[in-house]
C-alpha cells in the first residue's frame, strides 16, 4: 500500500511523505502507482518551474519526501490540488493508497 502522510502548520502544507507500493499489479504495470507518480511528479515540477526555492524533495528506494518551503498562494494551491487528486485516487483504490 502507498501511504501519503501530510503535515500542515497553521493551515499551510509543510511536508508530504509518500512511501510504499500500491500492490495493485506487478511493478511496471501498476496503474495506481503510475497515477500516484504522475500526480506528484507533475505537481513538483510545476512548482519548481515557478520558483526552484519553493520546495525541496528527496527520492529514495522507499518513496519520496517533499518539504514545502513557501507559503505563497500558488504553491499552496498546487499542493492542495495534488492532495485532492491523491484523495480521489484513494477513494477509488482504498486498498492500495491511503492519505494521513
Amino acid at each position: 500500500m502507498i501511504t501519503v502522510k501530510v503535515v500542515k502548520e497553521n493551515a499551510k502544507y509543510k511536508k508530504i511523505t509518500i512511501l510504499g507500493h500500491a500492490m495493485f499489479d506487478d511493478y511496471g504495470k501498476d496503474i495506481v502507482c503510475s497515477a500516484c507518480s504522475s500526480i506528484i511528479t507533475t505537481t513538483v515540477n510545476g512548482i519548481l518551474s515557478i520558483d526552484s526555492n519553493n520546495l525541496t524533495y528527496l527520492v529514495s528506494k522507499k518513496g519520496m519526501t517533499i518539504d514545502v518551503k513557501s507559503d505563497d498562494k500558488i504553491t499552496q494551491t498546487l499542493i492542495n490540488n495534488m492532495i485532492s487528486l491523491l484523495k480521489e485516487l484513494s477513494g477509488n483504490y482504498p486498498e492500495n493508497i491511503e492519505i494521513k
